[in-house]
């Protein structure tokens, strides 16, 4: 809850918020179905062209008041984003008065957001300042920012300032970067802060960094980590990082067919995402975690190419909605997280106080196994869908069986997305594991039907899935983005949308396509992780961000060779 909030008691939701970590994105478009998943957090966008289209004196956003009270009164901290310009304030793209101090009543930006964070008191307290900056391309769907840096960190500077006077206890996050676009987007714009010598008595102006990533669980990883270093390299103590967006939409859902995808995806593949990329963000340090969104809604096409709505336009629910219900459920509470395995086989370890869960699946299109050391005689072991059953461990070990991934496109030698995820948990001594979701396990609404077997609903794999791995290379991507047509916005003040991102030096190669007897060499552990990196701080139960943690700085050059390879072209979307 919001410190200093006052709201009804909700209604008992089927599934109520289990770790503060997790939310989604847009809850309030079915806060019913947001109940069930059980997210703690949400984002509402507040875009000022909308706010005050009819000027200063006016307030019309398209989030309402009973909606945000409704979040709060359901357990869900709402965190606000400010971005746009309206008409009336347009200055070349730029906020009128944004260069003049703070408060100066004609700085039209400091004004907006005063008014929104007084307006909000007490129900809103996290504020992220605009969307994607580093995008520079105006013909690119999702720019947002006509500025150079040096204005944008005035406009960050302003609303720190504003924010922190109007609510001291306001909590200011940085815009989220692409990265790809501009991968020293975020060392420019940070060397400007440190630069003002009045940044240290301000905190540096923000009290968190925010990230956008997509699609890999290798590069979710691998990025945090950088954005972490990023901070660090410049001498600015630690600030928590939260992963306001991820996804893997799909391409191949009946009800919204993709023709011109950039990543091909299944419904599938899309559910293993989820838990894959929750696992490695947790692992990386990330402090929130929120899905990217929650449900599809009128618009989003003309937005957007790919669905991406654990929800439909009609409610229904994709397979992933499933499968991060039951994520959320058995990666709660970690107070600690190492990825132990990262080849073959993707293995992380969360330590839950009394139990501990692997997160375990394989990253080739052919059937892996896993072994954990064991720390009880027996343990239990979920599929994504919620399915339970209890093995007995061997000769001071567990052996769990990985089906193969889709693995429908690759990235280097091992699949973008890999494949069905199992969560094995082991109780300490007086500890338990955690209860299935309410309903027990959900099989995916991806294909007809299910079959049932001794061990709970296995899940049917779609029948739209590609029989044939496809091969994707960097030069498929370029291409792409050659022919990306950019959607002009309807006015001056963009409107963030998907746009598929670029590196500014990409080094086209071609992807290997794993085959099934494909084995790379072993190892234990992926040096990608420091081996003096501290697990991520617990997050306290009521939503605040951890005030420090000396996370060591590594630059995870192999992962981020692969990223630039595979996502130096890359989808992302502003909103």
């Amino acid at each position: 809850m919001l410190a200093g909030s006052v709201m009804p008691s909700p209604a008992k939701a089927a599934y109520a918020p289990v770790d503060a970590r997790f939310g989604v994105v847009e809850s309030y478009v079915n806060s019913t179905e947001a109940n069930n998943l059980g997210v703690a957090w949400t984002r509402v966008r507040f875009q000022w062209a909308e706010v005050q289209a009819g000027g200063p004196g006016t307030w019309t956003p398209t989030v309402s008041d009973a909606q945000i009270n409704n979040e709060i009164a359901n357990g869900r901290t709402v965190v606000g984003l400010l971005i746009g310009v309206p008409e009336w304030a347009w200055a070349g793209g730029l906020p009128a008065g944004l260069n003049l101090p703070h408060n100066d009543p004609n700085n039209t930006w400091a004004t907006f957001v005063r008014e929104a964070v007084s307006r909000y008191n007490g129900r809103i307290r996290h504020w992220i300042i605009w969307n994607e900056p580093d995008i520079n391309d105006p013909h690119a769907p999702g720019y947002t920012w006509p500025g150079s840096t040096q204005e944008f960190f005035q406009l960050q500077r302003t609303a720190y300032l504003v924010a922190k006077e109007t609510n001291p206890q306001a909590v200011i996050h940085l815009p989220a970067f692409t990265y790809f676009w501009n991968p020293n987007y975020i060392y420019e714009f940070l060397d400007i802060i440190v630069a003002d010598p009045a940044a240290p008595n301000h905190n540096y102006y923000f009290d968190a960094t925010t990230a956008h990533l997509y699609f890999q669980p290798d590069s979710v990883f691998s990025l945090i980590q950088n954005f972490y270093g990023a901070v660090q390299s410049r001498g600015i103590p630690w600030k928590p990082l939260w992963l306001v967006e991820t996804n893997a939409p799909p391409s191949n859902d009946p009800a919204w067919p993709v023709a011109n995808w950039t990543f091909q995806v299944t419904l599938d593949e899309q559910a293993a995402y989820i838990p894959q990329a929750l696992a490695v963000a947790i692992a990386a340090g990330a402090q929130r975690i929120a899905i990217y969104k929650l449900q599809d809604v009128p618009g989003d096409e003309a937005a957007n190419p790919e669905p991406f709505g654990l929800l439909r336009l009609d409610g229904s629910r994709r397979p992933a909605f499933n499968s991060y219900q039951v994520a959320i459920r058995y990666q709660a509470g970690v107070q600690g997280a190492r990825r132990e395995r990262w080849n073959e086989v993707g293995q992380v370890r969360l330590d839950q106080g009394t139990f501990t869960t692997h997160v375990l699946f394989s990253r080739l299109p052919a059937p892996q196994q896993a072994t954990v050391e064991a720390t009880a005689s027996t343990a239990v072991l979920i599929d994504m869908w919620g399915s339970r059953r209890t093995i007995s461990a061997k000769n001071g070990t567990f052996t769990v069986d990985l089906p193969g991934a889709l693995c429908v496109q690759t990235a280097g030698d091992y699949c973008m997305i890999g494949g069905a995820v199992y969560y094995l948990v082991q109780a300490k001594e007086g500890g338990s594991v955690p209860d299935a979701p309410p309903g027990g396990a959900a099989p995916s609404p991806a294909s007809a039907g299910t079959a049932t077997t001794d061990a709970g609903p296995t899940h049917t794999p779609d029948p739209a899935a590609p029989t044939s791995t496809a091969v994707f290379t960097a030069t498929t991507a370029i291409a792409a983005a050659h022919t990306a047509t950019a959607v002009p916005t309807a006015s001056r003040t963009p409107t963030p949308r998907p746009t598929l991102t670029a590196s500014a030096t990409p080094t086209p190669s071609p992807s290997i396509t794993p085959a099934a007897t494909h084995t790379p060499a072993p190892a234990t552990e992926v040096a990608a992780r420091p081996p003096t990196a501290p697990a991520p701080p617990a997050v306290p139960a009521d939503g605040q961000t951890t005030a420090a943690n000396p996370l060591s700085f590594l630059f995870v050059g192999g992962g981020l060779v692969l990223a630039l390879l595979l996502g130096g072209w890359w989808w992302r979307h502003g909103r």
